[in-house]
């Protein structure tokens, strides 16, 4: 019984991604949604990318930062959206086995690298606002460098213990995923072991990266707004909470949306919440980011804005 069990495990060589619904019509619209989506997703983050580098106005911390969270974007949407787009066409909506764990590596490195970088990017506001003469020493290039390198190095590692304690999960329920892409928590609906174990360890490493993130920007906001009501100057106070605002924003979205979805047992997830959920953060933020930072950013959007009228007058 155990080597046939064995014997079909093995066999399986690729999974069904149910999606997000099996209307005809319906997927025919979310196919052209997603895609303006994603076409805006693309345009507004590598926008942003080249302005920070052809600017030398914005080689600065703030943007050096930023510059990485476009990249972050740019990742996990185009990890997840366009095998959507295709599925959304296919008449089946498959994703090979090493493909999907290839997927789930690459989207939950880049979304726990992002939590990190959030972190990151709060305690430069904070040295920024709150000691501004240190500014420059404090967040020198070297410490830039090493902030955004032990982001990427926690979200990687997170990102392979998630892989391989999934993957080494025998999948003999069945192959389809009631998802529209691989994500751990409905991976391990499919498993007909106990996974009490990866519950756990999603818990502990997860909600590290998450809380350590979170502790982090709530600590740093706290001394700057405490920092900015001492300013007696209204434009003063004004100007502060202006270089802030685009990151509150941007942390609002992502957080509230990654803490609904991983920050709670598997017993209570609602499939049909979590993909709508999973829709906000995997396709919508990426898409908002680069707005909310070229509309709230004076700097940000002068330099788009003499990047467009250079293309414009090369043609």
């Amino acid at each position: 019984m155990r080597s046939e069990l064995k014997r079909n495990l093995t066999n399986i060589e690729e999974f069904i991604l149910l999606g997000l619904t099996d209307v005809p019509n319906i997927q025919i619209f979310l196919f052209v949604l997603f895609l303006i989506f994603y076409i805006i997703t693309l345009a507004g983050n590598i926008g942003i990318i080249t302005a920070i580098q052809v600017d030398s106005r914005l080689h600065t911390p703030m943007y050096f930062f930023l510059n990485n969270l476009s990249f972050l974007d740019l990742c996990y949407s185009t990890i997840i959206t366009p095998k959507t787009l295709s599925n959304f066409l296919a008449e089946k909506k498959t994703i090979s086995y090493v493909g999907c764990g290839v997927q789930m590596f690459f989207f939950a490195a880049s979304v726990t690298t992002e939590c990190f970088l959030l972190g990151v990017m709060a305690y430069d506001r904070y040295v920024a606002i709150c000691s501004p003469l240190r500014y420059t020493i404090i967040m020198n290039r070297d410490v830039c460098i090493r902030l955004v390198a032990a982001a990427y190095t926690g979200g990687y590692l997170n990102a392979t213990l998630h892989t391989i304690t999934t993957f080494r999960l025998p999948f003999c329920k069945t192959n389809r995923i009631n998802h529209f892409y691989c994500d751990v928590p409905p991976l391990l609906k499919l498993s007909c072991t106990d996974t009490t174990m990866n519950e756990i360890l999603m818990f502990i490493f997860g909600g590290f990266a998450e809380t350590s993130s979170l502790t982090t920007i709530v600590v740093s906001y706290s001394y700057i707004i405490s920092t900015i009501l001492k300013i007696r100057s209204k434009e003063g106070q004004k100007k502060a909470f202006s270089t802030c605002g685009s990151h509150l924003i941007a942390v609002s979205l992502f957080y509230g949306t990654i803490l609904f979805m991983y920050l709670r047992p598997t017993s209570s997830y609602a499939m049909e919440q979590d993909r709508v959920a999973s829709v906000f953060y995997t396709v919508i933020i990426p898409m908002l980011n680069p707005i909310i930072y070229s509309l709230r950013n004076k700097e940000v959007a002068q330099a788009l804005k003499k990047i467009t009228h250079r293309g414009f007058m090369s043609k």
